[in-house]
């Protein structure tokens, strides 16, 4: 597992365990017992993401010698969201959360000089998406103040920034363009926590594209690239 997930994850449960370890009544007393009988409800979310591509390339680059490798780095981003909650079960709830993600990646081609000397070119990809997501929550038993649950669903997002009609400031500058529409395949684990005046819940989710993003040009970025599809790493706060 990448240092960037192991900290993640480190941080998603210090600071459920924080939160659970602060609420007054500990696990004595029950918090909003009427909130579970709720139809409906709702509230919103901030999140941490990682934004990364899953490439695959060409088995060997033969329309351009000089290229060695290709490979992808994640950047960090935000999220903010809305959240609607449809109670379908004791154990069971439809979740549609719209909502903005700031995101950023970097796609790094290794290149070969005529000298025979080799250097790194990236590809910064910025994105800002319209995000809208449609989950089923499965959760277990109230263990008084607390709920551990799973999801799983899918979600459309919309770039609003997309490069695959966007033009380079530099005439010469060639730009990596992908298609602005996506649909993800969504999965994660949660906690919710009863305090005093509102559920607060922290959500670790992974996300994994289904279409393939790249537009096709015969340049040296993307000729050689089979496909980019979206691969998502969110930690989400709730408050409802």
């Amino acid at each position: 597992m990448k240092l960037y997930k192991v900290f993640a994850l480190t941080l998603f449960f210090s600071f459920s365990l924080s939160i659970c370890l602060a609420q007054k009544g500990g696990f004595g007393v029950p918090n909003r017992l009427l909130s579970d009988k709720q139809i409906f409800h709702f509230g919103f979310l901030v999140g941490y993401n990682l934004y990364d591509f899953n490439i695959k390339t060409k088995a060997h680059f033969t329309e351009y010698d000089s290229l060695l490798i290709v490979n992808t780095s994640p950047l960090s981003g935000f999220n903010l969201g809305i959240v609607t909650d449809l109670k379908i079960g004791n154990y069971f709830n439809l979740r549609f959360i719209p909502g903005l993600a700031f995101a950023d990646r970097i796609v790094n081609y290794t290149i070969r000089y005529s000298t025979g000397q080799e250097f790194v070119t990236q590809k910064n990809v910025e994105s800002v998406y319209v995000e809208l997501p449609l989950v089923f929550k499965f959760k277990s038993s109230r263990m008084h103040n607390v709920r551990v649950y799973v999801i799983a669903g899918a979600q459309y997002s919309l770039d609003l920034i997309s490069a695959a009609k966007k033009q380079a400031n530099n005439p010469q500058e060639i730009i990596l363009k992908l298609y602005p529409h996506d649909f993800q395949g969504q999965a994660g684990v949660g906690l919710d926590f009863y305090c005093t005046y509102f559920k607060f819940t922290t959500e670790f989710k992974m996300g994994f594209g289904l279409r393939n993003l790249l537009k096709q040009e015969n340049n040296i970025y993307a000729s050689n690239i089979t496909h980019l599809k979206s691969k998502i790493m969110q930690i989400s706060f709730f408050f409802e």
